[in-house]
């Protein structure tokens, strides 16, 4: 286990704009998340700045282009260098997207969903377990957004999800809005979702903005949180209890002091409820 735990607060996506800023004004967040895959690296200037980070805030490491659950073998060169970052920085949380971007060697430049069959549970279960044991600690798996669905599923997502949780032990970093948009996509309770998530297995939460077009709504990462994930936060804290709590802001970056404010009523909504676990 960590030596040390995320804070149950609002912490913010660090992303390479900031980190000028938060090196020289050191602003009061609770904690970073980055990229893991942009730390890569044996050296350099983004290293550097990442490890002086991290010496005064704890650290979320958070994959995105593992391609967890691929039909192809694990990227054991890709494990590698995570393993290598984990023991640099000493993250408090390492979580990676429960998805596939690639196959037969070639990889797509997305987050791409699987089939909610037992088929795919038992590769899904496979492929963190291996992970957890590659990386020697427990790994937290981010539920994806979606704008399909399959003939061939036999269980719901929620369900798919906390099966995973209990046959493999790992930790779930539910993303609020990823639950929303695909509840509105595909017309299901976001509500009766979370109900259905295990509480103990929750190590953070994510919140982010999304874009409405006549088709259905898109995963941007490029706006506020929206009325409606904000409304269905303030239902999930009760529920699940407090938690760390993310705001990713990934495209069309706005200035820090943005984010700070989208923090702050996370923030808010943690402290003003009577938030007792499930």
């Amino acid at each position: 286990m960590p030596s040390i735990m995320l804070p149950a607060a609002a912490g913010v996506g660090l992303r390479s704009p900031h980190v000028s800023e938060v090196l020289a004004s050191r602003p009061r967040v609770p904690f970073f998340e980055v990229h893991s895959e942009n730390y890569y690296v044996d050296g350099g200037p983004a290293l550097a700045a990442l490890s002086r980070i991290r010496a005064d805030y704890p650290l979320s490491l958070h994959g995105i282009g593992m391609s967890l659950v691929s039909a192809d073998p694990l990227d054991r060169a890709h494990v590698a260098k995570l393993r290598r970052l984990i023991d640099r920085v000493e993250p408090a949380l390492v979580s990676e997207h429960l998805c596939w971007s690639g196959v037969d060697g070639r990889h797509m430049n997305d987050l791409l969903p699987l089939p909610h069959t037992d088929e795919a549970l038992s590769l899904a279960c496979m492929r963190v377990d291996e992970l957890q044991d590659l990386v020697g600690r427990e790994v937290a798996v981010e539920n994806i957004t979606s704008y399909v669905t399959f003939s061939e599923s036999t269980m719901t997502e929620c369900d798919f999800i906390a099966t995973l949780v209990r046959r493999t032990g790992c930790k779930l970093l539910l993303d609020v809005n990823n639950v929303y948009v695909n509840a509105i996509n595909h017309c299901f309770d976001a509500d009766a979702y979370v109900a259905a998530i295990p509480p103990h297995a929750v190590a953070e939460i994510h919140l982010a903005g999304f874009e409405k077009t006549d088709a259905c709504l898109i995963d941007t990462h490029g706006a506020p949180v929206a009325p409606e994930v904000w409304a269905l936060y303030a239902r999930t804290i009760p529920r699940l209890g407090p938690r760390p709590t993310l705001i990713e802001w990934d495209t069309d970056i706005p200035s820090f002091a943005v984010l700070q404010r989208e923090a702050a009523t996370a923030q808010a909504i943690l402290e003003a409820r009577d938030a007792v676990a499930a």
